[in-house]
């Protein structure tokens, strides 16, 4: 499943933030590839704001099939994800969440996190940090360092993430009843008690949100042109 439900206004297009070209590709047909390619991955379910979802772009509409779906999403994430998942068909027992914002993720990266998943735990591509950590606390003028907080163990989570259908069909349930959310599925799952694994990930598998993010996207996807 890829989630491309955002407005993404932070990058200051008209043109919504999941069809901006990357290298001359769009973002989304780019983090497509990577399932649509894989043996694996038997259904593609692209979640999509209303208006976008109704009215797709042409090369979209022409992959749309039994294989790949378009759905509309929701208000929040969760929502956006639950009518991903209601999509897809019965026979599909794993699901993997993929943010459209990220469109350089390798394959391989597809195929680990199907492989932890098929052991029946949840698992989530992720990079460990590097870069030292500032707590700021609440000051007038310019924010205050108010402690550093250790990065030993602390890893910046990535997408995709898998689990099997009812584990995540249960951590929604779960959310739902309570009335919790979280920023993204595994946080679901960790709180009904399942184990997600970390499968680690490369960097550059990036998170386009800011126009700084699109010019690193650019200079990425140049390098990985064959």
């Amino acid at each position: 499943m890829l989630v491309a439900a955002g407005e993404g206004r932070r990058l200051g297009h008209e043109t919504p933030k999941q069809f901006l070209p990357i290298a001359g590709v769009p973002m989304l047909h780019r983090a497509l590839r990577p399932f649509t390619s894989h043996p694996d991955v038997r259904q593609v379910v692209v979640v999509l704001p209303a208006s976008q979802a109704s009215a797709p772009p042409g090369w979209l509409a022409a992959l749309a099939g039994d294989q790949l779906r378009i759905v509309a999403g929701g208000a929040q994430r969760m929502d956006s994800v639950e009518q991903g998942i209601r999509a897809l068909g019965a026979e599909c027992m794993l699901v993997l969440v993929h943010d459209a914002a990220r469109p350089l993720l390798r394959r391989e990266i597809v195929a680990a996190v199907i492989d932890q998943a098929r052991k029946g735990t949840g698992a989530i591509a992720a990079v460990p940090l590097s870069d030292t950590l500032k707590e700021s606390g609440p000051v007038s003028g310019m924010p205050q360092i108010r402690r550093t907080i250790p990065r030993d163990g602390l890893w910046r989570a990535q997408t995709p993430q898998g689990f099997p259908r009812p584990m995540l069909e249960r951590a929604f349930a779960a959310a739902r009843k309570d009335g919790a959310t979280g920023t993204d599925e595994a946080a679901l799952v960790e709180r009904i008690g399942e184990p997600v694994v970390l499968v680690p990930d490369s960097g550059w598998n990036i998170k386009v949100t800011t126009p700084e993010d699109l010019d690193l996207a650019e200079l990425i996807a140049a390098r990985q042109q064959p």
